[in-house]
């Protein structure tokens, strides 16, 4: 038998960030999918995805071209193939999960890092691999395979586990002290809007930094400030100005979290305060919020919450919440007095 993993993962810092090739703060949570295999006599999968009462089934002998949108789960195949892979023992496999569907907290991407986990020990001849390749495979698999318009950052945390800073640019990761203290999760009951929301923004905010290089060749987002902002407002379209706004300061709070959760002690005002102004960009400049989560994250804040932002590309799903043990449980009522469906702590975690 094969049995694999992979977790949820939140986003604390950096949203709306990675396809800029800007660096992020994302970490994992104690929610999972896992994959169950037992060798059958067939050169076949036969999938079942328990939650969803859904059956795949998958021959070995397809040739993994025209594969529809979505199918995660043969662009695998086709990502491995290519790199050499030879698949020919079928399974019988169970998936299950506790994960949120369609919640921001990366269902999507847990589930192709945890069968390529799979899949990777199902090849003919297995070997060690690690996590930082699995997370390039998924973001292969997920994102290229496809042409979506994602960044790596879900891929790349969920492989890797922990708290992490993800360079974007060019894929390398930095731990960081999981200093968070306790964490709410709730969910919204509100779908997310991922490729809608992901389009525009990723659309707006990379011209709105060519808008700026085209006025300054040398102009580089990676060394960019605060003041550049300002600096540079009246090159960019009017469109676009908002998501200049939010590529320019949601970088400098990234930054600023990074050095804090890379000291022996943080603090976790400030770093609420941090996360509550990085809500606010995703609010008013992505506008990524339904106006039903502002209201439940604002009762949040009143009952406590040292911090509170969406989670995901937004549209709707999940949002996480900082707490302390004193105010625990009086900002899950407060999340569910507004409407949320759940709310409850979670964990986080380390590969």
């Amino acid at each position: 038998m094969i049995i694999t993993e992979a977790p949820a993962r939140i986003c604390f810092f950096g949203d709306h960030q990675d396809y800029l090739k800007l660096p992020v703060i994302a970490g994992t949570i104690d929610r999972k999918i896992t994959v169950k295999a037992i060798p059958n006599l067939d050169a076949i999968y036969f999938i079942q995805l328990i939650d969803l009462n859904k059956f795949i089934t998958i021959n070995l002998n397809e040739k993994f071209k025209d594969i529809q949108a979505a199918d995660y789960y043969r662009s695998s195949l086709a990502v491995l193939q290519k790199e050499g892979a030879v698949f020919e023992q079928g399974y019988d496999i169970e998936i299950t999960g506790d994960i949120p569907v369609n919640a921001g907290v990366s269902s999507s991407s847990a589930l192709v890092v945890a069968w390529l986990r799979f899949l990777v020990q199902a090849q003919k001849k297995p070997k060690l691999v690690r996590s930082i390749q699995i997370g390039k495979w998924a973001y292969a698999a997920e994102v290229l395979f496809f042409d979506q318009p994602g960044g790596l950052m879900d891929q790349y945390t969920i492989a890797q586990g922990g708290l992490i800073y993800i360079d974007t640019q060019d894929g390398n990761t930095t731990p960081l002290t999981p200093q968070l203290g306790q964490l709410l999760v709730a969910e919204s009951g509100i779908s997310k809007q991922t490729l809608s929301v992901l389009q525009n923004a990723r659309e707006y905010g990379q011209n709105a930094i060519q808008a700026v290089k085209k006025h300054d060749p040398k102009f580089n987002i990676q060394q960019a400030q605060v003041a550049d902002y300002e600096r540079y407002i009246d090159a960019v379209p009017g469109l676009y100005q908002n998501h200049w706004y939010a590529a320019i300061h949601n970088y400098d709070l990234t930054l600023k979290a990074k050095k804090a959760l890379s000291a022996p002690s943080v603090d976790r005002v400030q770093l609420g305060k941090w996360m509550n102004e990085h809500q606010q960009i995703l609010e008013e400049r992505i506008q990524n919020t339904p106006d039903a989560m502002k209201l439940q994250m604002e009762a949040a804040r009143k009952a406590g919450a040292l911090g509170t932002k969406i989670i995901g590309s937004g549209g709707g799903g999940c949002m996480v919440a900082m707490v302390t043990e004193d105010t625990k449980q009086k900002v899950i009522d407060a999340f569910l007095s507004q409407g949320a469906v759940a709310a409850y702590e979670v964990q986080l975690t380390s590969l």
